[in-house]
């Protein structure tokens, strides 16, 4: 099932799990569909902020609650582990919010501060807060660009078997 069918076939719901998948690509998707009157702003905007604030959120419990897991112990070795600790050490709350925007740290971020004694209620304000920012800003974007972008969508979808890989 490429991204496209599940939010052509399931709407908002279909963007809220694309956000946990796939996150900016869903967004981006949202924003072009808003564009062409397929699916509302506003609702898009809050599905894809709870499917990201959610996906961070079983994240940040995987490593709170699984700190001696192979698949935590597997993340926190990995390189982007290594500059995950390092960052947070130095800015905690700063490295939480904006953990979203920085490309291929979002999951060992989010894995990497659960298992630390950062506060679990911030961690869930910073995390709102920003899966709100960012899917404002990527639905807008896709907006914007939605007319420009429809057709390179068009041109991928047959190749989405490529990219999900």
């Amino acid at each position: 099932m490429t991204l496209e069918h599940l939010v052509a076939n399931y709407g908002s719901f279909g963007l809220f799990v694309g956000a946990s998948l796939e996150g900016e690509a869903s967004a981006m998707l949202g924003g072009i569909l808003s564009h062409q009157h397929l699916i509302e702003f506003w609702p898009a905007i809050i599905a894809l902020a709870l499917g990201s604030f959610l996906a961070d959120q079983v994240f940040f419990l995987l490593g709170h609650g699984g700190r001696n897991s192979a698949i935590v112990r597997s993340v926190q070795g990995s390189a982007a582990g290594g500059r995950v600790v390092t960052t947070f050490n130095a800015h905690p709350d700063v490295f939480a919010f904006s953990l979203r925007f920085l490309y291929g740290l979002r999951t060992a971020g989010a894995v990497t501060i659960g298992t630390t004694d950062y506060p679990w209620p911030r961690f869930i304000l910073l995390n709102a807060l920003s899966a709100l920012i960012w899917a404002l800003a990527w639905v807008t974007l896709g907006y914007l660009f939605g007319q420009a972008l429809a057709p390179l969508f068009e041109r991928l979808s047959g190749y989405s078997h490529f990219i999900w890989a």
